[in-house]
């Protein structure tokens, strides 16, 4: 069954433009959208400004799609970095609160704050409640994606959110300084009900 009910913010959407635009290139970005048949005028800002909520879950996985097909093997790599730069440009432009409860949790016990960083992962997102869960499983954490704009109209026999495993992983190394295994084991593009990430500390 293919997603068709995600949203995204097109405020984080220009954000996330913004770091396409720098790691892709500004000028060979209308081309990487042209190889896959996407509107090139998604290469601006301008353009994606106004979107509303669907319009740009639909920008924002078409953007990824558009890599994917581009570079092919590489795309993993250069989405995941997108990711860890997508975290750092959340956490810069979040509200004060956000930044203060950022501080105080540095010194909590290591194994609430990989929990607590995910759970503000997932408000810097703006979703929904519900529309995104993170779990423990005893000292390991599993992500649930529920909404995924990522996967917005999106079919692969493989998963595709390079861009969310790369924001896990950067959002958990910041609050540690120690990298996790990620694993996305369930992805709606390839007809799951959600997509889910295990996050293995082996301990």
């Amino acid at each position: 069954m293919t997603n068709t009910q995600a949203t995204f913010s097109a405020k984080l959407l220009q954000d996330f433009l913004a770091i396409v635009r720098t790691e892709v290139g500004e000028k060979n970005l209308p081309v990487v959208l042209n190889k896959s048949s996407l509107p090139t005028d998604w290469a601006s800002s301008e353009s994606v400004k106004h979107l509303g909520a669907q319009a740009a879950a639909e920008t924002y996985a078409g953007l990824q799609q558009a890599i994917r097909a581009y570079y092919g093997r590489g795309a993993r790599g250069i989405l995941q970095r997108i990711g860890s730069k997508f975290w750092e440009d959340l956490l810069e432009n979040a509200s004060f609160k956000e930044k203060t409860q950022a501080k105080l949790l540095r010194g909590l016990p290591e194994t609430r704050r990989r929990k607590v960083a995910l759970d503000m992962l997932v408000r810097l997102l703006d979703v929904k409640p519900g529309e995104i869960k993170v779990h423990t499983l005893d000292l390991n954490l599993l992500l649930v994606d529920n909404i995924s704009p990522t996967t917005y109209n999106q079919r692969d026999d493989e998963p595709i959110c390079h861009v969310t495993h790369g924001l896990i992983r950067e959002a958990v190394y910041w609050v540690t300084s120690t990298d996790a295994q990620i694993e996305e084991v369930s992805c709606q593009a390839m007809g799951n009900k959600s997509c889910e990430f295990k996050i293995l500390f082996g301990e």
